[in-house]
C-alpha cells in the first residue's frame, strides 16, 4: 500500500461507538507516521468525537433533519469527502456509511453484514471488508481494520488526559458542595429504552442513601435528563449535578469518583476506560457487544445472564427469556423495555452495599489524572 497521508474514519452510530474507536485511531496515527485523520460522525456524538486524540477535522451527519432533506446533507458531505483520502475506514455496516467509505477513499475498508443479500454489492466496490460480528465486543470489532492493514491489533483503552481547566472546575464544584469521597449515579441514557423506570430508580436511590456516601447524580442539559432532574427524590446524601458539566468535565468528575452506578450508556464506558468500580443496569442490549470492557482482565461479558461480575464490573440484567433481544425497546421503537421493569433494585443494592462495606478508600480524592 502506498504512503497513507490522509485517513477518514466513519462512525455513524452512538456515543459509545465513537469513544471506543480510540484504540484504532491511536494505532493508525502511530503506524502511518502521524497522518491527517478526519472523522465522519452523527452530530449527536460530536462532543465525544472532539475529545478523541489526533483528530484533524470532524464531518457530521444529522438524522434530526426531515428525511427529504437527507439527500441535501448527503450531497454536501460527498462533495467534501469525494476522493479526498488515501484511506477510508467505516466501522458500521449501514448502506449509507459504506457508500461514504467507497466514495471518500482511494482505498476503502468497511464492516459489512454476514448476510449475502445485504452485502454482495459492498464486497464488489470496497477494497477490503470484514464482517461485523455481533458476538464480539465493539472494542474488538473496531480494531478489525488493523489486521487488513497488516498492523498488530493493539488495545489501548486508556483515554487521554483532560484539561487542567476541566479538572479545576470540578475540584471547585466538589469543594463548594463539600463533597470528598462520592459515588456517581447516572440515571439517563442516549435512548429512552435503556432507562431504568422511575419508581425502581427511586427505590434504589433511597437504599443508596443509607450508605452515608455522597451520591452525585449526573446528566446533560437535554430534555430527557432535565425531566429526570425534576423528578429526583429529596435525600440527604444526594447531590444533583445534572446539567452542570461539559463532557470533558464529566471525565474529570468520573476520575475522582469511587464508583459508577447507572445505565448502559456512554458514561458507563467512560468509567470502564478509567478502571472504575462499575454497577451497570442493562435492558435489551447484547452484553457480548456492549458490556463495559475490563482493562484489568482484557475482557467483556461473554454471555447474557441476570447477574455477572468480572474484574471491577458487575452487571444486572433481566432473567426474561427474550433478553437480550437487541431491539430498541419491546416494539423496537425506542420506547418501553419490559425487561428493565423486572430488575429488582433491592438486589442491585445488596451487591453495592457488600462492595462498599468491604472497600477501603484514600482520604483524598484529588489524585493525579
Amino acid at each position: 500500500m502506498k504512503k497513507i497521508n490522509k485517513i477518514l474514519i466513519i462512525i455513524q452510530r452512538a456515543n459509545g461507538d465513537v469513544l471506543l474507536s480510540h484504540s484504532l485511531i491511536t494505532s493508525l496515527f502511530k503506524n502511518f507516521n502521524q497522518p491527517q485523520i478526519d472523522l465522519l460522525v452523527n452530530d449527536d456524538t460530536i462532543a465525544v468525537a472532539k475529545l478523541l486524540p489526533n483528530i484533524n477535522f470532524i464531518h457530521t451527519f444529522s438524522y434530526k433533519d426531515k428525511r427529504e432533506k437527507h439527500w441535501r446533507q448527503e450531497k454536501k458531505i460527498i462533495q467534501k469527502i469525494f476522493r479526498q483520502y488515501d484511506l477510508s475506514i467505516n466501522l458500521t455496516a449501514s448502506d449509507r456509511s459504506v457508500i461514504y467509505s467507497i466514495l471518500a477513499g482511494k482505498k476503502s475498508i468497511s464492516a459489512i453484514e454476514k448476510k449475502p443479500q445485504k452485502s454482495w454489492w459492498k464486497k464488489i466496490f470496497l477494497t477490503y471488508f470484514y464482517y461485523f460480528d455481533t458476538d464480539k465486543h465493539i472494542l474488538l470489532n473496531n480494531i478489525e481494520p488493523l489486521s487488513l492493514l497488516n498492523i498488530n491489533q493493539e488495545l489501548n483503552n486508556n483515554f487521554p488526559e483532560v484539561s487542567e481547566h476541566a479538572i479545576n472546575k470540578v475540584k471547585r464544584l466538589l469543594e463548594i458542595t463539600k463533597i470528598n469521597k462520592f459515588i456517581i449515579f447516572h440515571p439517563s441514557a442516549q435512548y429512552d429504552f435503556k432507562i431504568y423506570p422511575k419508581h425502581l430508580r427511586d427505590k434504589l436511590l433511597i437504599e443508596l442513601n443509607t450508605l452515608e456516601i455522597p451520591i452525585v447524580i449526573t446528566g446533560s442539559k437535554n430534555k430527557l435528563d432535565l425531566e429526570i432532574k425534576k423528578e429526583l427524590p429529596k435525600l440527604k446524601n444526594l447531590y444533583d449535578f445534572i446539567g452542570l458539566l461539559t463532557l470533558e468535565e464529566y471525565f474529570a468528575l468520573s476520575q475522582f469518583s469511587l464508583s459508577y452506578i447507572g445505565m448502559d450508556t456512554l458514561n458507563m464506558h467512560i468509567a470502564a476506560v478509567q478502571n472504575k468500580q462499575i454497577f451497570a443496569i442493562f435492558g435489551p442490549t447484547n452484553l457480548r457487544m456492549w458490556s463495559p470492557w475490563s482493562n484489568d482482565h482484557m475482557m467483556a461479558a461473554s454471555e447474557n445472564r441476570p447477574l455477572q461480575t468480572y474484574g471491577k464490573i458487575t452487571i444486572f440484567q433481566s432473567s426474561l427469556p427474550c433478553v437480550a433481544c437487541g431491539k430498541a425497546g419491546c416494539n423496537d421503537n425506542n420506547q418501553r423495555s419490559e425487561c428493565l421493569f423486572t430488575i429488582d433494585p433491592g438486589k442491585i443494592f445488596k451487591h453495592i452495599e457488600k462492595y462498599f462495606s468491604n472497600a477501603r478508600f484514600s482520604q483524598n480524592i484529588f489524585v493525579t489524572i
